[in-house]
């Protein structure tokens, strides 16, 4: 019996399984989130470079609240606010189409607390 010299490779069956693992990345790329909250910050004239992030809330324009990106209520803020420094920077993201009053009622929650080192983020 004569033994076949191999001379080349063949190569369909590892383009085979290139294509279906594209397939899987790019569905798979879809389904994974952004990783931030999509505001519409209002401008503002007097626009500093943000101070180190220590906490930051952010406000939707339908109202939701979020603490360092995880979506809250008002109570549940509140009770996170308790063991909060009263030194720590705070940094309030806010929709510009959001309504005032859920901008008023987190400002009165920090109030509350002690918290007077607050700023709000906006684009120049």
């Amino acid at each position: 019996m004569k033994i076949k010299k191999f001379d080349s490779i063949n190569v369909i069956p590892f383009i085979d399984i290139m294509l279906v693992l594209l397939v899987i990345v790019l569905t798979t790329a879809t389904f994974i989130a952004k990783g931030s909250i999509p505001l519409d910050l209002p401008k503002g004239e007097s626009s500093k470079s943000l101070p180190i992030k220590k906490i930051e809330i952010s406000i939707t324009k339908d109202g939701k609240i979020f603490y360092n990106n995880k979506e809250v209520s008002l109570e549940k803020l509140k009770n996170l606010l308790k063991n909060v420094n009263k030194k720590d920077n705070i940094l309030i993201r806010t929709d510009k189409n959001s309504k005032f009053e859920y901008f008023v009622s987190v400002i009165d929650i920090l109030k509350a607390k002690g918290i007077d080192n607050i700023s709000i983020v906006t684009v120049k």
